[in-house]
């Protein structure tokens, strides 16, 4: 298990004084970046073999969001590989040791040359040390798309949508579905399932759906091919 410590920055909570859902996302992203990038496995390596780990899919559940300035640890670990594809878990957790958020993620290994996964070689694999898969209800990671959604303006990729592999960051999307759903809406689960990949300059088609107690939200191209979906709940 890879871990680190924090304290909840002005910067990263929203009017409530509590640490957004985007901040926990980027807690947990930074968390597997940094494990990464101590076993000498990172982003710098990867590019050198024409590798990348792309997200393909999020289930964060979430207890409490932690206030400004609380202190939190952030921990994650791989409990699974097979083939092309990696499964991690991720913890937040308080300074008496309770459970905050938590998540379970699919990764896929891509060539980034062709786009197509591929096998994760024996030499990366083996770095990493698998951990007992977390004891938490794990959902399908296949999000349904909207059946009867209602068409939102369509809107362009912009630079501060991109992240080092060129494309929108996985976080960029749940901000994107966050801005259709009411500010009081009390998020406790997140669902999202990547397809493909949106690049700079490429328009966004969303489509939104109220369900019982969620939304769902997909983020398509002009076909209607959905880039991401979202489930907030």
């Amino acid at each position: 298990m890879y871990s680190f410590n924090s304290k909840v920055r002005y910067s990263e909570v929203g009017e409530d004084k509590k640490l957004s859902l985007n901040g926990i996302i980027n807690y947990f992203q930074d968390c597997s970046t940094f494990q990464s990038e101590e076993l000498q496995v990172g982003v710098g390596v990867l590019e050198k073999l024409h590798r990348v780990w792309v997200l393909s899919s999020w289930q964060i559940v979430v207890e409490r969001y932690p206030d400004l300035c609380e202190k939190i640890t952030i921990s994650t670990w791989p409990y699974y590989f097979q083939s092309f594809c990696g499964y991690r878990n991720f913890v937040m957790k308080d300074q008496k040791g309770q459970m905050l958020a938590y998540a379970n993620t699919l990764w896929s290994f891509l060539d980034t040359d062709t786009g197509r996964p591929v096998r994760v070689p024996e030499e990366i694999e083996k770095v990493y040390i698998l951990e007992e898969k977390l004891d938490m209800n794990y959902a399908s990671r296949k999000v349904p798309m909207p059946k009867e959604g209602e068409q939102k303006e369509p809107f362009p990729v912009q630079k501060h949508h991109l992240d080092t592999n060129h494309h929108v960051n996985n976080g960029q999307y749940i901000q994107m579905a966050r801005e259709y759903i009411p500010e009081d809406f009390p998020i406790r689960q997140m669902r999202a399932e990547y397809k493909k990949s949106a690049l700079l300059g490429d328009m966004i088609y969303p489509v939104v759906q109220k369900e019982d107690n969620r939304y769902m939200t997909a983020l398509c191209d002009e076909l209607g091919r959905p880039y991401a979906v979202v489930e907030l709940s």
